[in-house]
């Protein structure tokens, strides 16, 4: 009798001690959220100390569910972070109604906290990074890795990866006509080509070759590929690119192939397709893929793009990815602003798109085991950012919707792990 008195304390003591298993915490994701963005952080870091997070998708903006721990409640408090304390009647109630087939709502368990990589320069760059900005926002951590690190076979040790600002054909992202005789500009060239020497490669565009073929092995072994702005596009076309020389001599000094249009292999690129390169050296500008000059006609005030809604149920990965507060998102430009719909590969699906331009500005899709994302545009809440501008403040925007993109695209790798299990 004695020693059931003593167990039962000592169940009731971890209970009390552990804030009750019959509590959990509610952070929703609506217009009630305080901070969208710091709230994802808090679902990373939980999931770094092994605590299961429910990602409740489609339910008031893609909320979380978690079991209670005094310890949770205290870091939901500390980043400023609205939650609610239910009991778990309630959140077993909640479970049930987005379990009804007729509600496009799903539960989804997020198990694993996903390593995440940024492949971006080491050294200072003229130009800030969107990803880098929220990840560190959020307080969710990440490692930096460039050229190196990818051709030396790193890449295994990450879930996740941001493509930085980038040019992966080599052209040192068409800043040739207004910047070449900047000291940033010719910095960088005499960095990129060390580089190339010291890994072994004749020349940049080779160098910047083999790190997205690698990247696309990375992808196609199970990886998650993520990028934005110019990361995108020139990633595609590197790709397509990979048997012919489309770079002229003041970049690689040689000329480009005089036929390299007709060369490209469009079946060897993950997005695009039929589209026509940029071959001005002076142009900023990679091929006509990019649908800036279609925005630049129109108002900052005007420009929105729209995300899809999928079922819950049957397409979980685009829920996830789309999931937001707003269904209509503000645009914002970039080098690569959107995507011309006419040049993107039919089992492309587009998760978010401004219809009346003819673009879509958020894409997604498969490759052999992994999965990869674009996202045109710099900076969501920069309308129109220039080499130079100082970095957007995150504290001004908390409940960004364009930067919650970025974010669900983060937490997927855990709910993908716990797919493959299945």
């Amino acid at each position: 009798m004695t020693n059931l008195l003593s167990s039962i304390l000592t169940v009731c003591f971890l209970l009390v001690h552990l804030g009750g298993v019959a509590r959990h915490l509610l952070i929703p994701m609506d217009e009630a959220q305080t901070n969208h963005l710091k709230a994802y952080g808090v679902a990373y870091w939980t999931l770094e100390r092994e605590v299961e997070v429910q990602w409740l998708l489609n339910y008031r903006g893609g909320s979380f569910l978690i079991e209670h721990y005094p310890e949770i409640e205290k870091e939901l408090v500390i980043r400023g972070v609205r939650f609610k304390v239910i009991p778990d009647a309630q959140a077993t109630a909640i479970l049930l109604e987005i379990s009804n087939p007729e509600v496009n709502q799903d539960a989804i368990k997020l198990e694993t906290a996903p390593k995440i990589a940024v492949y971006s320069p080491k050294s200072a760059q003229p130009w800030d990074d969107a990803v880098t900005l929220v990840l560190t926002y959020a307080e969710i951590p990440y490692d930096v890795i460039y050229d190196d690190e990818i051709i030396n076979g790193k890449l295994h040790l990450y879930d996740w990866l941001h493509l930085h600002h980038e040019d992966f054909t080599g052209q040192y992202g068409k800043f040739y006509g207004s910047y070449r005789n900047h000291k940033w500009y010719q910095d960088q060239v005499k960095e990129f080509e060390e580089t190339a020497e010291r890994l072994g490669f004749s020349k940049v565009s080779e160098l910047k070759l083999g790190v997205a073929l690698r990247i696309k092995e990375y992808t196609s072994g199970g990886g998650f590929m993520f990028s934005m702005c110019s990361g995108t596009d020139s990633y595609d076309i590197a790709l397509a690119a990979e048997h012919v020389d489309i770079c002229e001599e003041m970049f690689d000094g040689d000329p480009a192939d005089p036929a390299a249009q007709s060369k490209l292999e469009f079946d060897r690129s993950f997005a695009f397709e039929d589209y026509s390169l940029s071959r001005s050296p002076l142009e900023y500008e990679f091929s006509d893929i990019d649908g800036t000059r279609l925005h630049s006609r129109i108002s900052p005030t005007e420009d929105f793009f729209t995300l899809f809604e999928f079922s819950a149920k049957w397409d979980p990965v685009p829920t996830m990815l789309c999931q937001n507060h707003q269904e209509i998102v503000k645009g914002f430009m970039g080098q690569t602003t959107s995507y011309r719909k006419d040049f993107i590969k039919p089992d492309v699906l587009v998760l978010g798109e401004n219809k009346a331009l003819g673009v879509a500005k958020y894409i997604h899709g498969d490759f052999g085991k992994g999965q990869w994302t674009f996202y045109g545009g710099h900076d969501p809440e920069d309308y129109q950012h220039f080499v130079g501008d100082p970095p957007t403040d995150l504290n001004l925007h908390p409940n960004s919707p364009g930067y919650r993109l970025i974010l669900n695209n983060v937490l997927f790798p855990a709910a993908k792990k716990k797919k493959q299990k299945t």
